[in-house]
């Protein structure tokens, strides 16, 4: 998150609780999870250009699809735009059957997820691991 509040033209503006979670469609050990919502002027390509940048600075590889990771930063929503490119698909579109994502959605923006959707998602392992200690800019 402070690497995120750095980025030239982002602001965090809330961040929901870790959450530890099995992973999805990957292997390995329990994954940590967490939403944060943003304030920027980035285009949706360049805020992601800037997450792709925070992973690779963490060590982030991709050497296939859903391999394990050490951190993966998605772009899940952009205010209400529906991005549909070869790099970039907005809202996320696994977003609704994930509960590493509606759980913690759930606990910052609750206008934005539905009693339905969190009832789909309500036979995947999630349990609220703590807050986040990662302060940002005043």
């Amino acid at each position: 998150l402070a690497a995120l509040d750095a980025v030239p033209g982002v602001r965090v503006q809330r961040a929901s609780s870790l959450y530890r979670t099995a992973p999805v469609d990957s292997s390995g050990p329990d994954y940590l999870n967490a939403v944060a919502e943003v304030a920027t002027t980035l285009t949706a390509p360049a805020l992601l250009d800037a997450l792709q940048a925070i992973e690779q600075a963490a060590g982030r590889e991709r050497p296939y699809r859903n391999a394990p990771r050490t951190l993966d930063l998605d772009l899940l929503l952009y205010g209400e735009a529906r991005i549909h490119s070869t790099r970039l698909t907005v809202p996320h579109p696994r977003m609704g059957e994930r509960a590493f994502v509606q759980v913690p959605l759930a606990e910052i923006a609750p206008q934005l997820v539905s009693a339905a959707a969190l009832r789909a998602v309500a036979g995947q392992r999630i349990e609220r691991a703590g807050p986040i200690e990662v302060g940002v800019r005043p």
